[in-house]
């Protein structure tokens, strides 16, 4: 150890702090058709800086990345393969009070989900929601009849 190597402590420059990204959970909707697609797809998603899981399932069309990632830069990578990918618009039809709103209802998506769209989600002061909630079980003080 010489002077050389105490040198650097002096003269260190100051990087400019990137940006942290939050750990998030991606969902994308991928056209995948065969097990080379979805190869491909995992491939190119693992090779991200920051992903810490990828699950791909090609039954409902849909990739999660679960890590310290940027939506649209795993949208992008997957773009790159030249598959067609968006970002998923679906939520299960169990997590909606109007599932059959104009526009919530797609026939194109998976068994089980709807579009995500406002005009399905209820409005938490209007007088349906709050006789909903005034017999839910994770109501305290809800009616409890036995």
């Amino acid at each position: 150890m010489g002077f050389l190597d105490h040198l650097q402590c002096f003269t260190a420059f100051s990087t400019p702090k990137e940006k942290l990204r939050p750990k998030q959970t991606v969902n994308v909707r991928v056209k995948m058709d065969c097990e080379a697609c979805v190869r491909r797809v995992t491939n190119a998603v693992e090779n991200l800086e920051g992903v810490e899981s990828v699950d791909v399932n090609q039954k409902l069309q849909r990739v999660t990345v679960t890590g310290f990632v940027d939506q649209k830069e795993v949208v992008e990578e997957i773009k790159s393969t030249g598959k067609v990918a968006d970002v998923w618009p679906f939520v299960p039809y169990n997590l909606v009070t109007y599932p059959y709103v104009s526009g919530a209802y797609d026939i194109k998506a998976p068994t089980g989900f709807v579009r995500n769209v406002p005009q399905a989600l209820g409005d938490p002061k209007s007088p349906e929601m709050k006789l909903m909630r005034l017999f839910d079980d994770d109501n305290p003080n809800g009616c409890s009849v036995m």
